[in-house]
This record gives structure tokens, sequence and C-alpha cells, in this order.
């Protein structure tokens, strides 16, 4: 509905409103995979000493995160989609599309999605970093795991 909304602004010379986001779910998913695979690894010593479960988590997390950004997000938000290629050779091949229906993406998505993109990583470092300061050997596999994704 939103983007009848848009058409009848413009057609009556007003601006579109952008506050509305056309993907909610989409946008929500892909910050609550990146965030919940933080706040994980920021606070999961203080309920268990266990190593492994929560290394599990970070690590599925990270995993969901990561199909819902190639599967979803990037799709909705952004309309870009990519997908490896095998030839008859054996050869790898990355197909890489964009949107073509002339379609443009909204600002306010598209700026989540890339922000997120650009800011879960330098934190995940920041977290390498104080792990091997602190020479928390297990937990900087963990956040090096989850910058990988």
């Amino acid at each position: 509905m939103a983007g009848k909304d848009d058409d009848i602004a413009a057609a009556f010379g007003g601006e579109p409103d952008h506050s509305v986001k056309r993907h909610p779910v989409a946008v929500f998913f892909h910050l609550f995979f990146r965030a919940s695979a933080l706040l994980v690894y920021l606070f999961c010593r203080w309920f268990t000493d266990a190593f492994i479960p929560s290394f599990i988590a970070i690590v599925l997390l990270s995993a969901f995160d990561f199909w819902t950004v190639k599967n979803v997000t990037a799709r909705l938000l952004v309309g870009l989609r990519w997908w490896n290629k095998v030839d008859e050779d054996g050869v790898s091949q990355w197909v890489f599309e964009s949107r073509k229906d002339g379609r443009e993406p909204l600002p306010s998505e598209s700026r989540i999605f890339w922000w997120s993109l650009v800011i879960c990583p330098i934190i995940w470092l920041v977290f390498i970093f104080t792990s091997l300061i602190g020479f928390r050997f297990n937990w900087l596999v963990s956040a090096f795991v989850s910058m990988i994704f």
C-alpha cells in the first residue's frame, strides 16, 4: 500500500513518505541475526562458563545471518542476488545480478542494509583484538569465525 501512496504523493507534487518500510520483516531479520550473534558473544559469559554451547549459538546465528542476507534481504532491500554456478568443465563461476525492473530501493532500507554490512565486521574486529589482548583464544576463534561469515 505504501507504493500506491508514494505514487499519489508524487503525482500531486508532494514528497513520498520514505519512513515507511516496504519490507519491515526483512529489515527486522536482517538486523536480528546480526545483533543476536553480537549479543550472545557479549553476554553468554554472564550466564555460563561453557564455551562450546556459546560457540555453537554464535556460529549458528552467523550462519542464519549469512543465509538471510544472501537469499532474502539483499534481494528485497537493495535488489541484489548472487549464486555460484559450476560449468560442465567443473569451473566454478560466481553470478551477480541486480534488480532489472527499474524500481529503486527505499533509501532508508538501503542505508540499513549497507550500514549493517559495514559496522558488524568492524565490531567483530574489535572483539578479535580484545580477545587477543586478553589471551582468550577460544573467544578469538569465535569472533574470527563470525567476522568471516
